[in-house]
């Protein structure tokens, strides 16, 4: 549970029009983007529950792994107009949570890799960490959060 930061300015724009309005209406109009938004990816969550205000998301319900939790503040985070996303989502299995890094320009996945592991080739894991959300690993974006996972031990 934690209180995650993001580029308000950055990311989907999944607000339609009418979400310009500060009413009751477009408040629902925007909690409705936002779970789409998570459930279009496939994530699966328990007892999902978005409020938002401003430009903070709080998101609550039960997934069975850290990484789905991650991916789902991560997609609710990657939204243009949301500067803070509020967690109090549960895991079934608690697993080591990985690092968010802020994607600047002149990233990409390997020169992540590189200074997160050591080893440029390891993009893949940075890229299959943030699947469904990305869905090629030359695609991403100044702003973009990314999940960076400990890698797992290997042999």
């Amino acid at each position: 549970m934690g209180l995650f930061s993001f580029l308000k300015n950055a990311g989907a724009k999944v607000f339609g029009h009418k979400a310009e309005k500060n009413d009751e209406a477009a408040k629902i109009d925007k909690i409705i983007a936002l779970k789409e938004a998570v459930l279009g990816l496939g994530l699966e969550i328990k007892d999902f529950d978005v409020d938002i205000d401003n430009d903070t998301v709080k998101v609550s319900g039960t997934v069975e792994s850290q990484d789905i939790r991650e991916k789902v503040i991560l997609a609710l985070g990657n939204v243009n107009g949301v500067a803070t996303v509020v967690d109090e989502i549960e895991v079934v299995v608690p697993e080591p949570e990985a690092v968010f890094y802020e994607v600047k320009s002149g990233d990409s996945l390997s020169k992540i890799a590189k200074a997160h592991y050591g080893n440029a080739m390891k993009y893949d894991v940075i890229f299959e960490a943030n699947k469904p959300m990305l869905k090629d690993p030359n695609l991403i974006y100044p702003g973009q959060v990314l999940r960076i996972p400990p890698l797992a031990d290997e042999d």
